[in-house]
């Protein structure tokens, strides 16, 4: 009875961010950039990086973490015109539903950015020695 509490838990968890993460015709966000972070060959030296377009605008940072996500991610954006450093702190928050306790996870730090001019960024993010620790990192207008 316990693993299925926990299970429906999950997909519940699964639905919502979800439906977090989907733009909606009310918010019509659009993702710049993504990256799903799980494989320890995906860094060099223990830091990621990648270089992509952006426009001019105002963007923000979401993640979709879990409890084995790196507790802190350091994310560096660099450009012509556009410098952006943050160290993301992992939080859980507990859920009791009385039969089970589940935690909600979420990066903590400044996540809004705005770039002043169209151009190439280098992104560069660092999970502080947890390379197989899964994380998303969006970045949506």
């Amino acid at each position: 009875m316990r693993k299925l509490v926990i299970a429906a838990v999950a997909v519940i968890i699964v639905i919502v961010l979800g439906l977090i993460l989907t733009p909606s015709e009310k918010t019509a966000r659009t993702q710049i950039y993504h990256v799903r972070l799980a494989d320890p060959d995906m860094y060099k030296d223990g830091i990621y990086s990648e270089t992509f377009q952006i426009k001019k605008g105002i963007y923000e940072f979401r993640f979709v973490p879990n409890g084995d996500s790196p507790q802190t991610l350091s994310i560096a954006l660099k450009g012509p015109t556009f410098s952006f450093a943050e160290d993301f702190k992992l939080e859980g928050t507990p859920h009791d539903t009385g039969i089970s306790r589940y935690y909600t996870w979420e990066y903590i730090g400044e996540s809004t950015i705005q770039v002043p001019d169209d151009q190439q960024l280098e992104i560069l993010i660092n999970p502080h020695g947890n390379l197989l620790g899964p994380v998303s990192v969006y970045l949506i207008e």
